[in-house]
């Protein structure tokens, strides 16, 4: 039925909730996951002391990159070692900056995936006000199903 899953995750409770549905359609479908982590260098949420001082933001580029890669492998880590992983089953993982939102509906665009499955809300308190903000956009905007589990 599908062939290529994507998983988003922000390192959330509710990413894992979600990622137990998707291992399971994987199996089930024989499907490869993609996990995709989309950190945002220029969150409004991110205050950055003498952030107008050139090079200021673009030092910030490479931990908070970093720091998606250690939550995208913890992530995974977390995946193969659950009870409903398959063996065979492949994961990819994917790391982008710029608005979650827009880089989920790229992803999903650039590497064929026919199903996307997240978590109803972030990890940021606000989020968790009736559906996720950035989850609620791809609800709205994406061309394949997706599946959100609360």
């Amino acid at each position: 039925m599908y062939s290529k899953i994507l998983i988003t995750t922000d390192g959330s409770e509710n990413a894992e909730k979600a990622a137990n549905h998707a291992l399971w359609i994987a199996n089930e479908s024989d499907a490869e996951i993609l996990v995709l982590n989309v950190f945002e260098l220029y969150s409004p949420t991110l205050v950055v002391p003498f952030s107008t001082i050139p090079g200021s933001n673009q030092d910030m580029y490479e931990p908070l990159k970093k720091e998606a890669e250690n939550i995208s492998a913890k992530f995974i880590e977390k995946l193969r070692s659950s009870e409903n992983f398959n063996e065979e089953t492949d994961i990819t993982m994917v790391v982008r900056d710029g608005k979650p939102y827009q880089e989920i509906l790229k992803t999903v665009e650039e590497m064929d995936v026919d199903l996307i499955v997240m978590g109803a809300s972030g990890r940021h308190g606000f989020d968790r006000i009736a559906l996720g903000s950035v989850t609620e956009r791809v609800v709205r905007s994406a061309k394949v199903p997706v599946m959100v589990v609360p």
